[in-house]
């Protein structure tokens, strides 16, 4: 199973994706391989040994170099979500952005993590896994 934390400011933004991505996380059949949790950026450390990637909303960019630093380090991927796909927030797409974050960071242990060509998120444009667009 893949534990995702996804964090916004707040949590208002992030609250409100919980229900439609848990509703399809039912819906689709991938309550044994996927767990998504959400909760405010600033509380998120708390949550670190319970999870496997953390996803950050577009918004937090500022933060998520500290954040590396103060907390996480190479013991995790820390990623910041595309603007469109934070937007859209699609099970199946997050679940295969995970996997593909997971696999290469045993490798790079790269953090913040990206995907070649996506070191500024704010200009990435696709709201789909990395794996299902052109590169």
């Amino acid at each position: 199973m893949i534990r995702i934390l996804i964090c916004c400011a707040g949590g208002f933004s992030s609250s409100a994706m919980s229900v439609k991505v848990k509703k399809e996380i039912e819906e689709k059949g991938l309550q044994d391989e996927l767990q998504v949790d959400f909760c405010p950026f600033g509380t998120s450390s708390d949550l670190l040994d319970d999870v496997d990637v953390v996803m950050v909303c577009p918004h937090q960019k500022y933060r998520v170099k500290q954040y590396v630093a103060d907390y996480v380090q190479d013991k995790k991927p820390v990623y910041l979500l595309p603007p469109k796909m934070y937007g859209t927030m699609e099970v199946e797409e997050l679940y295969a952005d995970a996997k593909d974050i997971l696999d290469a960071f045993q490798k790079t242990h790269l953090n913040p993590f990206y995907f070649p060509g996506e070191e500024d998120i704010m200009r990435v444009k696709r709201s789909k896994a990395y794996r299902h667009t052109k590169h």
